[in-house]
């Protein structure tokens, strides 16, 4: 598998330097850098910061993934986009893109990017309308639990876990879909996945919630490496 992940970096990362005109050696590191979105609206994007370093560290200690610990920082409109192969997006609010977001973010899932977006409760209404604006064409579809997502590392067999408690209602993973049927976009709702990669004091998940959300977290970030 470790050749699968290296293979995956390497064409992504490679396409990308070429199409921003960056080569190899401007780079600190060949490392995978997870990037959270920066958008507009009001939604608190920034929330929980410790999420994606634990998820990384977890991913280092359970894998053979050369990924970083930091996250980037960017907006749909930096140059820098098309340099990150995974996207991560939260928040509790409101999230707007303009023509010209959705229409650059159209074009990074097509070309081979995965975004991943969490709801952490308020987000959702607001994140369907932004996949319309982006995939007029392409519904957001919620996800058989066979999908490969559940099952690519750790087994998942009924879907997501339950990590927080919102609405009283069961979990539920969504998925945009290109045209040969790989996940470009994945949204995960009523689990607040990411909040159970935060410090154990921000949110006092028991440990075995922590455990599950990490563990699926890594199902997602090979997933992407791997499709």
């Amino acid at each position: 598998m470790r050749l699968n992940f290296l293979s995956r970096l390497f064409f992504w990362t490679a396409l990308c330097f070429a199409s921003a005109g960056v080569t190899q050696s401007s780079r600190e590191s060949s490392a995978l850098t997870i990037a959270r979105v920066k958008y507009d609206g009001g939604g608190d994007w920034y929330n929980d910061p410790s999420a994606i370093p634990n998820l990384c560290e977890f991913i280092q200690k359970e894998t053979n993934i050369d990924i970083n610990t930091d996250e980037a920082k960017i907006s749909i409109l930096d140059e820098s986009l098309f340099i990150y192969p995974i996207l991560f997006l939260t928040g509790h609010g409101k999230i707007t893109l303009n023509d010209e977001e959705a229409e650059r973010l159209r074009n990074y899932l097509l070309q081979g990017g995965f975004l991943y977006a969490d709801d952490d409760y308020g987000l959702d209404s607001y994140f369907r309308k932004v996949m319309q604006q982006v995939f007029p064409d392409r519904p957001l579809v919620e996800l058989p639990f066979s999908h490969d997502i559940y099952h690519v590392h750790f087994q998942f067999d009924h879907g997501l876990p339950k990590i927080h408690e919102h609405d009283n209602k069961p979990p539920q993973g969504f998925g945009i879909l290109d045209d040969r049927d790989r996940l470009m976009v994945f949204y995960t709702y009523e689990t607040n996945i990411s909040d159970g990669w935060a410090d154990p004091q921000v949110h006092e998940d028991p440990p075995e919630k922590r455990e599950a959300a990490l563990r699926m977290g890594l199902n997602i970030i090979v997933y992407a490496l791997m499709h």
